[in-house]
């Protein structure tokens, strides 16, 4: 697990990208199947399984997808 990888809710470092959920920091018994989310014009994102929200700390780059 890196040091960069997301918490459960929070802000997401550009290099965790591409941004995905469950992450490795969500404990097994919460898991669901693994979705990739959008990132939105904000930079944020929710999850559709478990309503966990994304934002993004700094700017995307091209080939950070």
């Amino acid at each position: 697990m890196s040091a960069t990888t997301p918490a459960a809710e929070g802000p997401v470092p550009v290099d965790a990208l591409p941004l995905y959920c469950p992450n490795p920091r969500m404990p097994l018994w919460s898991s669901h199947p693994r979705v990739y989310l959008n990132l939105d014009a904000r930079g944020e994102s929710m999850c559709p399984y478990c309503g966990t929200r994304y934002k993004l700390v700094g700017e995307a780059r091209p080939g950070n997808h």
